[in-house]
C-alpha cells in the first residue's frame, strides 16, 4: 500500500481523547501528517481498551509520546515541541489548558505560526462553556433527537456519535483552512468548534426550515421529511429504501409496483399532493413491497432506474460488492493482534490517497525517538524518565 504523502510536511501534536478530537486528528494522520499522540505516562483513563476496535480505528497512523503535563517539566517539553510543530489539537474542558499553562496564548508566544485547534462541548466562552459536553447531550440540544424517530414516539438518538464525529470533521476542515491561510499571512490562529455547533450545522436543511421559515420539523420516522414517497418500506424479509426523484421516476415506480393508476390518482398526482397524503401513499406502497423479498425489489427498481437500496446489517455492508470495490475496509498489521481490518478513508484522490499505514501505537512506544528528533539528548531523556515526566 503506498504511503500517503499529501500532508507529510506537517507535524501535529495530538492532546485529544474520547472521539471528537481523535476524529479530527485521524483525518490528518491518514493523509501523511506526522501525528504525535501525547498521553499521560499512565495512559488515558477514558480512552478505552487500547487493543479494542474503537481505539485502533481512531488512533491509527500515529506515534505515541507519554508526557505528564501536570509537572512543569512536562509543560516545558510540550512548549519545546510546539516551537517547531504546525498544529496542536485538544478537546479538554475549556479551562484545563490555561490552568496547565498550555492555552493558545501561551503556545502562540512560543510559535506564532502554530495552528491551535480546540473542540469543546459548547464553545470556549458563553454561559455553558464549563458544562461537560457529551455526544448524546449535543444530539438533544442540537435538535437531532427531536426530528429522529417515529411520530409521537418520543426523541430518539442516532445510532452513531453524530455530534462527536461531525465536530471532528469540522475541526479538521478548520485546521486545513488555517494552514492554507498561514501560507499568505505567515501566522497561525486559534481554530474552535464544539459538539453543539457541529450538531446544529449538520442539521442543514432541517435547521434552515426554522431559521428561514419558522417551521418546526416534526419526527417522521424512516420517511423523508419533505419529499414523498421516499423512505424505508417493508419487504417479505426486511426493508428496502425507495426514493423516486421527479415525476418520471415516480411514474416508473407506479408501473413497477403494478399500480400505474396511482400516477393519475388526485391524491398522488404531484409532489404537493403526495406530501399531503404521504401516510396513505406509504401504506399503499408497503402493501405491495411486503409481497416480495428485498432482493427482488432492489433488482426490479434498479432495472427501472429508480433510486433504491437494501437496508443492511453491518456484516452485509462490508460484504456488498460495491463496498468491497471501494475498499472501505483496510488491513494493517498490529504487533499483538496480527492483521486487523479498519475503516478506510472515504475520499479518493488520483495521486495522493490517504491510507491506513500503521496500527494505533502502544503507549509511549516512540517517546525516545520523538524526543531525540526534537533535539533532546540521551541525558535529557533519561532525566525526564527518572522524574516520570515521560
Amino acid at each position: 500500500m503506498p504511503s500517503a504523502h499529501a500532508l507529510s510536511r506537517f507535524t501535529v501534536l495530538d492532546l485529544t481523547r474520547v472521539r471528537s478530537g481523535p476524529t479530527a486528528v485521524r483525518q490528518l494522520a491518514d493523509w501523511g501528517v506526522d501525528v504525535i499522540k501525547i498521553e499521560p505516562p499512565g495512559g488515558d483513563r477514558i480512552g478505552g481498551n487500547r487493543d479494542g476496535s474503537d481505539f485502533q480505528n481512531l488512533h491509527r497512523n500515529k506515534r505515541s509520546l507519554t508526557l505528564d503535563l501536570k509537572q512543569p517539566e512536562g509543560v516545558a517539553v510540550l512548549k519545546r515541541l510546539a516551537r517547531s510543530a504546525d498544529v496542536l489539537v485538544e478537546n479538554f474542558r475549556p479551562d484545563v489548558k490555561d490552568r496547565l499553562g498550555i492555552g493558545y496564548a501561551a503556545l502562540a508566544a512560543e510559535n506564532p505560526r502554530l495552528v491551535y485547534a480546540s473542540i469543546s462541548g459548547y464553545g470556549q466562552d458563553g454561559p455553558y462553556r464549563m458544562r461537560p459536553g457529551l455526544d448524546q447531550i449535543a444530539q438533544g440540544m442540537g435538535g437531532l433527537m427531536s426530528i429522529t424517530g417515529e411520530a409521537g414516539g418520543g426523541p430518539v438518538r442516532a445510532g452513531i456519535a453524530v455530534a462527536d464525529s461531525s465536530a471532528g470533521l469540522y475541526c479538521a476542515l478548520g485546521i486545513l483552512t488555517a494552514l492554507l491561510e498561514r501560507e499568505q499571512s505567515g501566522q497561525g490562529q486559534w481554530v474552535q468548534t464544539s459538539l453543539l455547533q457541529a450538531q446544529i450545522a449538520l442539521l442543514d436543511f432541517q435547521a434552515a426550515r426554522w431559521t428561514m421559515d419558522h417551521e418546526i420539523p416534526p419526527q417522521i420516522g424512516n420517511h423523508h421529511p419533505t419529499a414523498s414517497p421516499m423512505g424505508a418500506f417493508p419487504t417479505a424479509d426486511g426493508h428496502v429504501n425507495i426514493a423516486p426523484i421527479g415525476e418520471a421516476m415516480w411514474r416508473r415506480l407506479c408501473a413497477v409496483l403494478g399500480h400505474p393508476e396511482w400516477a393519475e390518482d388526485p391524491r398522488f398526482a404531484d409532489q404537493p399532493a403526495r406530501g399531503r397524503n404521504r401516510h396513505d401513499l406509504a401504506d399503499a406502497i408497503a402493501a405491495v413491497t411486503r409481497t416480495r423479498n428485498a432482493a427482488h425489489w432492489v433488482e426490479a427498481l434498479n432495472d427501472a432506474e429508480i433510486a433504491c437500496g437494501p437496508v443492511y446489517t453491518m456484516d452485509q455492508v462490508f460484504a456488498d460488492p460495491q463496498v468491497q470495490h471501494l475498499g472501505m475496509a483496510e488491513t494493517v498489521e498490529h504487533p499483538r493482534l496480527g492483521r486487523i481490518d479498519l475503516v478506510a478513508q472515504p475520499i479518493r484522490m488520483s495521486r495522493s490517497d490517504g491510507h491506513v499505514r500503521t496500527a494505533a501505537p502502544d503507549l509511549g512506544a516512540q517517546s525516545e525517538a520523538i524526543l531525540h528528533a526534537f533535539g533532546f539528548d540521551a541525558q535529557a531523556v533519561t532525566a525526564l524518565r527518572e522524574k516520570r515526566v515521560i
